[in-house]
């Protein structure tokens, strides 16, 4: 049985990649996460076939960022095609611009707020203001949701800091970052395990790479759904 809190990164080159990762996947998984790095190959025909044709849920992982007129006619035409989720800059202007263009459609926003790969000196080097990264995060959550978003995308170390804010209260957490025990952490810096992340409050997990880099993907995948049967 699958279990939609978790979702699959489909991180590989292009649909065929992806189509077949699916296919090997099974019914283990039934939510899926295509990211900017595949919509060259063949993307949103991916997530159109895996939607439509066989009845899986999408998250569309484009970090969108632009001037309110600009984001807004994107997003209204992404919410065309029926897709569940749609991640953008957490800045208020962009959330708001992305509120208005889903209008009327089940889309959710989510807004992105310090990515999970960036520690304190990676925002030093971006020219972002001094701070906790924690606190940081929070701060521009609480201001994302305040401004229209359906739910946040956060380290699992901020989880449970955020579902505390009086913003959260019914909004979503998609965490990624998420490594299973004994998983490489690769480029996350900010990590937990599926079981913590969920208990720390998050409604969602992204796990890619220690998923499908396993010597059987789907079983690796079922492993993470036990774990999260427990919480």
């Amino acid at each position: 049985m699958s279990d939609d809190r978790l979702i699959v990164a489909l991180d590989v080159p292009n649909v065929v990649q992806g189509l077949d990762l699916a296919a090997k996947l099974g019914d283990a998984v039934s939510f899926y996460k295509i990211g900017l790095g595949m919509l060259t190959g063949g993307g949103f025909a991916l997530a159109n076939e895996l939607k439509h044709e066989q009845g899986k849920r999408v998250f569309l992982d484009m970090k969108l960022f632009d001037i309110g007129a600009t984001i807004e006619a994107a997003v209204r035409g992404i919410a065309q095609h029926d897709l569940d989720f749609l991640t953008v800059h957490g800045d208020p202007q962009v959330v708001r611009a992305a509120a208005e263009g889903k209008r009327g459609k089940d889309l959710k926003i989510l807004a992105v707020t310090v990515l999970t790969s960036l520690d304190r000196a990676d925002l030093d080097a971006n020219l972002i203001k001094p701070g906790d990264v924690h606190e940081i995060t929070l701060e521009r959550a609480a201001r994302a949701l305040e401004a229209g978003a359906d739910g946040v995308i956060a380290s699992p170390q901020e989880a449970a800091m955020i579902r505390a804010l009086p913003q959260a209260a019914g909004r979503l957490i998609v965490t990624p970052g998420v490594r299973p025990v004994g998983a490489a952490t690769g480029d996350q810096k900010r990590i937990a395990t599926p079981a913590q992340a969920i208990a720390d409050g998050a409604n969602h997990i992204v796990v890619g790479r220690p998923i499908w880099q396993a010597a059987d993907p789907a079983a690796a995948a079922r492993a993470i759904v036990a774990e999260l049967a427990g919480v």
